[in-house]
């Protein structure tokens, strides 16, 4: 029996015992997930086996709670724009991004020194809103909207596999820092791709199946910020980060498996 099978099999099992002694938590798990799942502009076969049977289990296990962070915030619009944001959150994105640019070769040259060899590396400077780097003190202020801020490292030739996000309370900003023009260097989201040449800015919703490819023989940098999404209800956002906070602040390593953590 191939792998694959044997992952299809496991999750039979699971739900058919899970029917059998709490049936509506079963059918609510399966229904939050073909919700979640359908949000994709295509639900092919290969994207319904990742998300229910390969790395997607915990997006489909935390898909009753992203489907009620869908409910207290304005229409995703998957793809955003800088201008889809209030301007307290875009005042605050433009911070960072600009202390990005203005420091780019200092904290590039931080991280470099701190990769030690490894195809991927990944610096948290704030993780669910809790100061983990104190390196960029610009980095370490209070920020109302901006709950993550991060920096990954991808060698030559290295690619992520396909995969989703897990939470939806926030959106994932990236912006590149890596300056050359190639259509090998992109991120491709629910099929569609995007060059960094075209636009270093990319702002979308990561529990959609994606990836992130560096084919060039050069080092890609990519700044990553995680922000509240729009909504009339920013403060019980921000309450629910300080729950999330309790619970995954030691745990990134959870998300980031294939990631070395820089420290």
């Amino acid at each position: 029996m191939s792998k694959e099978n044997i992952r299809i099999l496991r999750v039979v099992v699971v739900l058919a015992v899970l029917f059998y002694f709490l049936p509506v938590v079963a059918l609510i798990f399966v229904v939050c997930g073909l919700i979640d799942i359908g949000r994709h502009r295509k639900v092919t076969k290969d994207i319904a086996q990742l998300y229910f049977t390969g790395n997607g289990i915990p997006t489909w296990l935390l898909s009753p709670v992203n489907l009620f962070f869908d409910l207290i915030s304005f229409r995703n619009k998957y793809v955003y724009k800088l201008e889809d944001f209030p301007p307290e959150a875009r005042q605050e994105i433009e911070s960072v991004l600009k202390t990005f640019d203005d420091k780019r070769d200092e904290i590039i040259d931080g991280v470099k020194a701190r990769m030690n060899g490894n195809k991927r590396g990944m610096l948290f400077y704030k993780w669910y809103d809790r100061d983990t780097d104190e390196s960029v003190p610009e980095f370490n202020q209070p920020f109302t909207y901006v709950k993550t801020i991060g920096l990954s490292a991808f060698s030559e030739k290295e690619t992520t596999s396909r995969h989703f996000g897990p939470l939806r309370l926030t959106v994932r900003v990236l912006y590149n820092l890596s300056a050359f023009r190639s259509d090998n260097v992109f991120i491709e989201v629910d099929g569609k791709t995007h060059y960094w040449h075209d636009d270093p800015l990319f702002i979308f919703d990561d529990t959609l199946e994606h990836r992130s490819v560096n084919n060039e023989d050069r080092e890609r940098y990519c700044v990553f910020v995680d922000v509240l999404r729009p909504s009339s209800f920013t403060g019980l956002q921000n309450a629910i980060m300080g729950l999330l906070q309790a619970i995954f602040v030691n745990f990134n390593n959870i998300f980031y498996k294939n990631w070395s953590m820089l420290k």
